[in-house]
């Protein structure tokens, strides 16, 4: 088919990653709407797990990507008490071809921007115009888009084309805090924690450094507070007071980390609440389809959300690149990925790779003197590994996997 006119809805990570894979592919008529006025350094940390940091290396961004974040080396689960209940290397240490990195959203998403325009041009993305969910056949008449991808987060203004009764996302009682904070080093400086339970747990890993030696390290602190569903309103970047997420985790001090002191002495505190939405039957109406959290939000567990945001647009631009019509291009995309990613949405409600700590808690509540007593060593080792191979990160098959780049026409 001739090269197809492609409009994004969203300039996000997933926006801006599938921009540069179609620029990548040979398909140059594209064109981004993103609601901000102004694309700022916003947010915190993230994962990027090395399936995606292939896609964004085989992009040209490896090195970009290795100047703005940390690689993320070991990751470790512990119960409440502090207590190690799985450990694992990560990344290049784990036998991976590509790193793993924590970084801060806002420069990821600062990195990519400037990748579209520096490669696509400047006009390429247009900020300040927020599309509403029936100007869907009006943008198609203003710009004769072939194909429209709905970019555009949980709230995606397009997703109702698909789902029009499905109402708001799904809370299920969890409020997350998160900040960061300037700290010392902790367990090797280069290792992601999880401690608790999904329904009290705290995330904690660096993404940056100082030349003082200290690291600016992200976290994330859980709580079930409410039953879930409806949502809370929520503004997205406000600020709330410290002493909301500290009185929950006063007794999380442990010989490795002070969590107290740490959320005690972050630069912000922001406050969201954990959401998600059911897996669709379908991704594509006519020629619109969705993309990353538009398509399958999910819990923040297992660091997979921009991760296959990513992965997502990658498929994306080889399937519009290779196939004979766009109607192909569309099916063959969903066909591979709304799969791959309900599994995830399913098993993240579940906890993931984090089950673990959940087993642990019902049989061990008051900590264990052997984990093994507890808990066998295959037993937590399966439960990892499944994980890695359902979410399409098992070291032998990515790192076999032929590329998905498509030469430029």
């Amino acid at each position: 088919m001739a090269s197809p006119r492609v409009l994004i809805v969203g300039g996000g990570i997933g926006g801006c990653a599938l921009a540069l894979s179609l620029h990548d592919a040979g398909i140059d008529d594209v064109r981004i709407i993103e609601a901000t006025a102004e694309q700022r350094e916003l947010g915190v940390g993230i994962n990027l797990l090395p399936h995606a940091v292939r896609e964004l290396t085989e992009l040209g961004l490896g090195s970009a990507l290795e100047h703005i974040g940390v690689r993320t080396g070991e990751l470790s689960y512990h119960n409440r008490f502090g207590q190690e209940v799985w450990w694992e290397p990560r990344g290049i240490a784990a036998g991976y071809r590509w790193p793993q990195y924590s970084v801060h959203r806002g420069r990821l998403l600062l990195m990519l921007v400037r990748a579209v325009g520096e490669r696509m041009g400047a006009s390429t993305i247009e900020l300040g115009r927020r599309i509403a969910t029936s100007e869907l056949d009006a943008l198609r008449d203003e710009t004769g888009a072939d194909v429209v991808v709905a970019c555009d987060g949980v709230h995606s203004a397009l997703r109702p084309h698909l789902a029009p009764n499905e109402g708001p996302p799904l809370w299920n009682g969890v409020t997350m805090w998160r900040g960061t904070t300037l700290g010392a080093p902790f367990l090797g400086g280069k290792r992601m924690i999880v401690a608790g339970v999904l329904a009290k747990r705290i995330v904690v890993y660096p993404i940056g450094s100082l030349p003082d030696g200290r690291h600016v390290i992200n976290w994330v602190a859980e709580v079930r507070t409410e039953d879930g569903r409806p949502m809370p309103k929520q503004d997205w970047n406000a600020a709330v007071d410290i002493a909301e997420p500290l009185e929950h985790f006063r007794e999380f001090t442990f010989d490795w980390l002070d969590v107290p002191a740490l959320i005690a002495n972050a630069e912000e505190v922001l406050r969201y609440p954990m959401v998600d939405r059911d897996p669709l039957p379908a991704w594509r109406a006519g020629n619109l389809t969705l993309l990353g959290d538009a398509a399958h939000p999910m819990y923040p567990v297992g660091s997979n959300g921009a991760s296959q945001a990513i992965l997502d647009a990658r498929v994306l631009a080889r399937e519009l690149a290779t196939q004979p019509s766009v109607g192909d291009a569309l099916d063959a995309y969903e066909a591979e990925r709304r799969p791959a990613t309900a599994a995830i949405v399913l098993s993240n409600r579940q906890a993931g790779p984090e089950r673990c700590l959940e087993l642990v808690a019902e049989r061990a509540p008051n900590g264990f003197d052997r984990l093994h007593d507890v808990i066998s060593a295959q037993e937590l080792e399966e439960m990892a590994a499944s994980y890695r191979r359902m979410a399409g990160f098992d070291p032998q098959t990515l790192n076999e996997r032929p590329s998905w780049s498509v030469s430029r026409r």
